[in-house]
């Protein structure tokens, strides 16, 4: 991982980090429960290469092949590929992609559509979110229109370079330009809630606590 920031944002948990951005004012940043992790045990965290496409039935599979590993030739190491791909009829990720991806060093896929080949994803390690799991592939079904332009997932605007963070619990999309700023207030969260939770254990009144701290 040639970016520092995300081994240290890794270490904070998406509950916090939902917590400091809301305090920020922020809104609608956090992805619909629909796109869930394959492996809840790993966080997922780096910026989106961001993907848009499109259904096309008609498609001639070659063509659909050729765009298809143009895109894999196009995703950068330490990124996360984040495809709009507006069906859910399709899986946009598998086996021989994955492991292409893996390879380049790119950190994982964000899918709003499906998934497969999720026994060899899972052995691979290739941190995988998706809406759900299908065999059916793209060939000769669906073609890229974009690549590195912003898409939205239901109501979370991603825009190239956006950072992605995920968990068990979910997962939220820090703009670029705030990135800093949210990595140390989260990291300060943390700690604080380090405290409050301490002082509970030792016996502090939970409402006091909160009151000391201003965190619960």
């Amino acid at each position: 991982m040639s970016d520092p920031r995300i081994l240290t944002f890794k270490k904070c948990y998406t509950g916090v980090v939902h917590d400091v951005m809301r305090a920020m004012g922020l809104r609608n940043f956090t992805l619909p429960p629909r796109i869930s992790p394959l492996q809840p045990e790993m966080t997922l965290c780096g910026p989106a290469f961001t993907i848009e496409g499109r259904l096309d039935e008609a498609a001639d599979p070659h063509e659909t092949l050729l765009a298809w590993t143009g895109l894999l030739s196009k995703c950068p190491a330490d990124h996360i590929w984040t495809a709009q791909p507006h069906t859910h009829s399709l899986a946009q990720m598998g086996e021989l992609s994955a492991e292409t991806l893996h390879r380049k060093g790119v950190l994982g896929c964000v899918l709003d559509g499906g998934l497969r080949d999720s026994h060899f994803l899972l052995d691979l390690g290739f941190p995988s979110w998706r809406t759900h799991h299908t065999p059916k592939d793209i060939v000769g079904q669906w073609l890229p229109t974009a690549t590195e332009i912003d898409i939205n997932i239901e109501d979370v605007l991603i825009r190239p370079g956006d950072w992605l963070h995920g968990d068990r619990d979910g997962m939220v999309r820090i703009p670029i330009g705030l990135l800093d700023e949210i990595i140390e207030k989260s990291t300060a969260a943390m700690q604080t809630e380090n405290k409050v939770r301490n002082a509970i254990l030792d016996g502090m009144d939970p409402q006091e606590a909160y009151l000391k701290w201003g965190k619960f």
